[in-house]
């Protein structure tokens, strides 16, 4: 049996087998990164959509935060019978590049974000809190959403919770957390959320 300084000294890099890595960069440019000996070499392996990674699966689940205030992601959003099931009434879309599924049977705020750490949220939420707010008043259902119902939506419902039920945000995180366990707004915004005061 060899020792390891044995089996270390008979070592040889050019019996590794080439590896090949793909790296998505901040601007959604694909690079391809091949380690050859030495050298790291980079190509270009195309483009995607800016940011996103692509996710074929179906998320129809939808947070239950107050009976009149609710947190999903598009695919609920664009999900005729489970906006029926839940009684919405109106629909505040923060979503990136997310259509309006059905304007003649709700009534749709759209407010486009970038789920982004600089993205000042609190320049948002005077009109996604009026919204909510005017929703309410009429007896109304509102289904928050972005994208995937995690970062966005989730820091906005958080948000209304801090300055309409004067909750700090722990308890705030926690309700929102509660109703839709997936849910993990980005760093910065979990930064502003802790230093908000409404």
């Amino acid at each position: 049996m060899k020792s390891l300084s044995q089996e270390l000294s008979g070592f040889s890099r050019s019996r590794l087998k080439k590896q090949s890595t793909r790296v998505t960069t901040v601007s959604g440019k694909v690079l391809l990164e091949t380690r050859s000996g030495e050298t790291v070499d980079v190509v270009d392996a195309g483009e995607q959509d800016c940011g996103f990674v692509q996710d074929l699966s179906l998320d129809l689940q939808v947070g239950v935060i107050t009976p009149s205030l609710l947190l999903s992601s598009q695919d609920a959003a664009n999900d005729i019978e489970t906006l029926r099931r839940f009684k919405v009434t109106h629909v505040l879309n923060v979503a990136y590049g997310v259509e309006n599924a059905f304007p003649e049977q709700f009534t749709y705020k759209t407010v486009t974000m970038l789920d982004l750490p600089e993205t000042q949220l609190s320049s948002y939420f005077p009109q996604c809190f009026e919204f909510i707010d005017e929703a309410r008043e009429q007896g109304g259902v509102v289904l928050i959403h972005c994208n995937a119902g995690v970062s966005r939506s989730a820091s906005i419902a958080i948000g209304y919770l801090m300055a309409r039920q004067k909750i700090p945000f722990e308890e705030a995180f926690i309700k929102v957390k509660s109703a839709r366990p997936s849910v993990r707004p980005n760093p910065g915004f979990l930064i502003q959320l802790k230093e908000y005061l409404p």
